[in-house]
């Protein structure tokens, strides 16, 4: 199950990361769906779904950190 648009993200990634962020978790979810569809890609027996996910969010943190004083994301 890929994204198609950020509106078809998780309502949690949609409510706190901006735009941008958005995009960027949405591409690298995508790619990583495609990349890790064999489980002999994967680490340990970690579906699918949580590996793209984890890819997304650590695509996120490579250009937003979150502002522990405001809880928001924000470009580094």
């Amino acid at each position: 199950m890929t994204y198609d648009t950020i509106g078809d993200l998780p309502e949690s990634v949609r409510h706190s990361l901006p735009a941008h962020a958005q995009e960027i978790y949405r591409e690298a979810f995508n790619h990583a769906w495609e990349e890790y569809a064999d489980p002999a890609r994967r680490r340990g027996k970690i579906s699918l779904e949580e590996t793209a996910h984890r890819v997304a969010w650590a695509a996120v943190k490579a250009v937003y950190e979150k502002d522990e004083t405001t809880g928001s994301w924000k470009k580094k």
